[in-house]
């Protein structure tokens, strides 16, 4: 799906931009994108106009939530399928998602792109080929592009969370020429995928499934034997797990998941806030 270029509003945006036309301003400055690029609005009684488009003011937005034009109105990104999926403004730029208001990324001591890069940098994706299993927003994708990497596989179950990409200015585009043809985005439940792909296929494993309560597919000790058949000898795996609260769950599911992907044929440490492992 081709991604969206219009403006993305949140209620602070939509109230700056009838502040600076009260108070008498012909032009109001910053970034409608998320961060992502600065520009200038042209400030009229009615509308004010955006990269040679025209659009009405937005007086009445909900807080923690964002806004695209389609064509007739702001529209909240979010949708109803089963569970009401959104896109959620942080402080960093770059959104975090929700299923059922349950946020998806870890957004409250860093930006989700700093947080999967700091992951990515411990699988050394430069000019390696990558399985990225449940794509999400893209996060992972987008720092293995940015760390060089050759060739990314990316699997995403949501078609939801697929139209999120298109509209998040900081998930990556596989057609835009940045993304130079390495990054392949496919709608498809990984679980069931996987036992499709070669062997030995990949030489970098990010996986990051929703919580053992909702995938437990893809804690399966069948899961992992596929994960290991799919990498080479050698290659890196991070598996993030959270850090549940062992106390209130009564389970360890970072050293389960590390018991089990010993199993598959990895040797595997605790790491961040998840398992890195080595294909043995």
């Amino acid at each position: 799906m081709a991604h969206y270029t219009g403006p993305l509003l949140t209620r602070p945006l939509a109230q700056a931009l009838l502040a600076a036309r009260d108070a008498g301003a012909n032009t109001w400055s910053g970034s409608l994108d998320l961060g992502r690029s600065e520009g200038e609005a042209l400030l009229g009684p009615d509308v004010w106009q955006w990269n040679g488009a025209s659009f009405p003011y937005a007086p009445t937005l909900k807080d923690r939530t964002l806004y695209y034009w389609d064509d007739e109105e702001f529209a909240p990104v979010s949708r109803y399928a089963g569970s009401l999926i959104k896109l959620v403004p942080t402080e960093w730029g770059a959104p975090t998602f929700e299923i059922d208001g349950i946020k998806m990324l870890p957004t409250s001591k860093e930006s989700p792109i700093d947080d999967a890069r700091r992951k990515v940098t411990l699988v050394q994706p430069q000019g390696k080929s990558v399985l990225d299993t449940c794509g999400g927003l893209g996060y992972f994708a987008a720092c293995c592009l940015e760390a060089g990497a050759a060739r990314i596989q990316s699997f995403e179950k949501n078609a939801t969370v697929l139209w999120l990409r298109t509209l998040n200015p900081w998930s990556p585009d596989p057609d835009a020429p940045t993304s130079g043809g390495r990054l392949q985005l496919t709608h498809a439940d990984v679980s069931q995928a996987i036992g499709q792909l070669p062997d030995a296929a990949f030489d970098v494993l990010l996986h990051d499934p929703p919580r053992f309560g909702i995938a437990g597919e893809l804690y399966s000790q069948a899961f992992y034997d596929q994960l290991a058949r799919v990498l080479r000898k050698g290659g890196r795996l991070f598996h993030y797990t959270g850090s549940p609260n062992k106390l209130t769950s009564g389970r360890d599911v970072p050293r389960e998941v590390a018991k089990r992907l010993e199993k598959a044929g990895f040797k595997a440490q605790l790491a961040l806030d998840g398992v890195l492992a080595i294909r043995r």
